[in-house]
This record gives structure tokens, C-alpha cells and sequence, in this order.
């Protein structure tokens, strides 16, 4: 198990585990950019619905009393942590407590409906010479992606299921009607799961593959259909709890659950189901990654994908940009775009049949996860998740769900075909 959280939690972060949340930047990007990465906060919030407090009292941003409200605790802090990492620098700043807000997801969704247009496009175009490209370390090769899918998978299956609900499932439900409610949450789940199985032609003596396991809940219901599933995965911590997850439902003879690379698949295979995996594959693998389900998939076979997308003149502007989500959360991920995705699997004999996008869904879905990840705070900190942790978990729950709020992300299920049936 991969240990990124450290025991004996306080409020100060530590500087071992912590050492860019610890130390305020001080080199000279940091100090000298410092008023220019103020002046450009200024300037972005002055248009956007959302008030900044500073502590000598100023207000900045909207004058409505009801937009959301970002407290800047420690102005110099917070510029210099901006401009010496951008948007890392920003994500940084709220884990260290250099500002706060009450909904950080309300705050941050007027920010992400202006992403293109934050930064001055004069300014835009020195991103890749400022700003860090991804490690070679961190790029999805099958040497690599066993220890990116770890660093945030293998964290704790206890800590996800302080946050999901019984399904154990971590992608976006499909709600009968927004806004969602807890107790919703797991037919809403179920709903997901089973259109993703129709869509695919899931039902008695399938061979069904799916790339991406989480917890093992859409191979139990696949298997309930009377489905034979091969399940794969790259998380020991997820493989273990699916497959007794599995066995307590009583299918461990209709599934398997593989710790393999979906690119060392072999067989065939009648359907493919993958739920928010492509997201970690890779800009450079995603033509590999649909290779991969042509050459397993027989003639004829279907496909159920769900997949977080984002607008393709931004995935283009910014895929080669390191984040703040590659480095804390999700390393080696790109979102991708429709656009790319059609293109991926151009080259192979796939071809789409039908998409459903349910943005809004991920947004109440994100929600709920972050309200009870607040209110388990408790427990989370007795797992041994320190403040810090605890901290860049409700940013990042807050930074996706703006994120799909504002329109800038969707999700889609989306349906392919195999040509060729005989």
C-alpha cells in the first residue's frame, strides 16, 4: 500500500511529507512575480461573480452580497505561491490555509467558466515556457502506470468508503433528477451501471471485459445478469476488496478479477465496459487503449464507455501542462475531448453509435461525496490523514465539482460498435 498521509495530524503541515504546502516560495520567480500574479487575481476576480476577502478589510470582485466568498488570509503567501506555480501554486495556497472559503465549490465554479479567459492571451502563450511539463516519471508507459494508479487507489479502501456510498462506486451516478439527495445516491449508482450494461448488450452467457474494476459493484451486477466477467485492474487495494465483495454476492464463479494492464488483455470478448479509466490513460496511449478493445472484442461486439470530457481547444492548449490535480491527485491523466476520442478510435473498427451526457449529475454527485467526506472529517483523521490530506481532499472533491457545474466538464456515457459481425 502506497502511505501518503502522515499519523498524529495537527494543523500545521509537515514539512517532511508536506515540503511545498510547508514552505512559502522564495525564489525569485516567486518574489518578483508576486505583484504581477496579485494584480492578475485582481483583475480575473473584478469580473467574475464571487467576493475576496483580504484581511486589512478590502473587498474585491462582485459587489452581491450573495456570491460566493473566498477569504485571503495571507495575501503575500497567496501571490507568491501564484507566481511561482500558476494554478498548482493556487491549489497549494488553499491546502496551506492561505485562503478558504465556506463552499469552495461555489467559489471555484465562476473561475472554471472563465478558464479559457483568465489568464491574458498575451500571457497564454508563455504557459509551456513558465509552467512545468509533466515528468517522464508520470507518463502512462506500462512501466508507469502501475505507480500512478497506485498513488491514488491503493490510499485506502477505508478512506473511500468513508465517502461512497454502499456501491463503493467512485464515477458519476446517473439521477432520476438534480438536485440529488444522499439517499438517492445509490439507485442512482445502479442506474448508471445498468444503462452502461444495456448499452453494451450485457445479459446471460456474455463474455464480458471490463477495463477499470473500482470496487467490483458493475461486475456483480453483470454477473447477476448471468454474465461471465473478467474484471482488470492495477489496484491491489481494489482488487482485494472486489473480489470478496464479489464472493460475498455469491458470483465468484462468474468473475475474475485480474491485477493485469488493460493492455496485456488477451481473449475475446463479446462486450467491453469501461468506467472513467480512459481519463488515466493518456494522451499518447488513447489510440492503444481503443486497439486494445478491437483486437479482444469480437465481430459485431459492443462497447459502453464512461468518460469525463472536457472542450478539445483546451485540451489541445493545455495537454502538455502539469497540474495541481497531476500532482496530488490523478498523475499521468489528461481529460479528453469528444473530439479526441473520436479520433483515437478512428483506426480501428470501432464506430460510435450513441452518447448520453450527464454533466450535471457528476456536479450533484461530487457534492454529495464532499459533504460527507466533511462531516467524516473525524474518521478520516483516525485512518492517520493529517489536516494537509484532509485539506487537498475537499479541494479537489470542490475544484471537480466547479468544474461540471460550470459546463467546462461533462461526462458521457458513450456506445460503440464492432463491424464485421457475421
Amino acid at each position: 500500500m502506497t502511505v501518503t498521509h502522515t499519523h498524529g495530524a495537527g494543523t500545521a503541515p509537515d514539512p517532511v511529507r508536506w515540503p511545498d504546502i510547508a514552505r512559502v516560495p522564495s525564489g525569485a520567480s516567486a518574489r518578483l512575480g508576486a505583484p504581477i500574479a496579485a494584480r492578475l487575481f485582481r483583475r480575473a476576480v473584478s469580473r467574475l461573480d464571487v467576493r475576496v476577502a483580504l484581511p486589512d478589510g478590502t473587498n474585491l470582485g462582485s459587489g452581491d452580497p450573495c456570491a460566493p466568498l473566498m477569504r485571503v488570509h495571507r495575501p503575500a503567501a497567496f501571490a507568491r505561491r501564484v507566481a511561482a506555480d500558476g494554478l498548482i501554486g493556487f491549489g497549494e495556497a488553499y491546502m496551506a490555509g492561505d485562503w478558504d472559503a465556506p463552499d469552495p465549490a461555489a467559489v471555484l465554479t465562476p473561475f472554471a467558466a472563465s478558464a479559457a479567459s483568465l489568464v491574458p492571451r498575451a500571457l497564454q502563450v508563455l504557459r509551456p515556457l513558465v509552467l512545468p511539463g509533466q515528468p517522464a516519471a508520470e507518463r502512462n508507459s506500462a512501466e508507469n502506470t502501475r505507480s500512478n494508479i497506485s498513488r491514488h487507489y491503493d490510499l485506502s479502501n477505508e478512506l473511500f468508503a468513508l465517502f461512497l456510498d454502499d456501491t463503493m462506486t467512485y464515477s458519476s451516478a446517473l439521477f432520476g433528477e438534480v438536485p440529488a439527495r444522499w439517499d438517492t445516491l445509490e439507485s442512482a449508482q445502479h442506474r448508471k451501471i445498468d444503462r452502461l450494461l444495456d448499452e453494451a448488450g450485457v445479459g446471460a452467457g456474455t463474455r464480458l471485459l471490463e477495463i477499470g474494476t473500482g470496487w467490483g459493484e458493475l461486475a456483480v451486477r453483470a454477473a447477476r445478469r448471468g454474465a461471465h466477467v473478467r474484471s482488470v485492474t492495477l489496484s491491489s487495494e481494489q482488487q482485494d476488496l472486489a473480489r470478496r465483495r464479489v464472493a460475498a454476492a455469491g458470483f465468484a464463479d462468474r468473475v475474475d478479477i485480474d491485477l493485469l494492464d488493460y493492455r496485456g488483455v488477451r481473449g475475446e470478448y463479446d462486450a467491453v465496459v469501461s468506467v472513467e479509466m480512459i481519463e488515466a490513460v493518456g494522451f499518447e496511449y488513447w489510440p492503444t487503449y481503443f486497439e486494445t478493445i478491437d483486437r479482444v472484442l469480437v465481430p459485431g461486439g459492443r462497447v459502453a464507455l464512461q468518460a469525463i470530457t472536457m472542450p478539445d481547444a483546451r485540451m489541445r492548449a493545455t495537454r502538455g501542462t502539469y497540474t495541481w490535480i497531476h500532482k496530488y491527485i490523478f498523475p499521468g491523466g489528461l481529460l479528453p475531448s469528444t473530439e479526441a476520442l473520436e479520433q483515437a478510435a478512428a483506426h480501428t473498427a470501432l464506430r460510435t453509435e450513441g452518447r448520453l451526457g450527464f454533466g450535471s449529475d457528476y456536479a450533484d454527485t461530487l457534492r454529495l461525496w464532499r459533504e460527507r467526506f466533511t462531516a467524516n472529517a473525524d474518521a478520516v483523521a483516525g485512518l492517520g490523514f493529517d489536516a494537509t490530506f484532509r485539506r487537498m481532499w475537499e479541494f479537489y472533491l470542490a475544484y471537480s465539482e466547479a468544474g461540471f457545474r460550470s459546463g467546462y466538464l461533462d461526462v458521457q456515457q458513450i456506445t460503440l460498435t464492432k463491424g464485421g459481425a457475421s
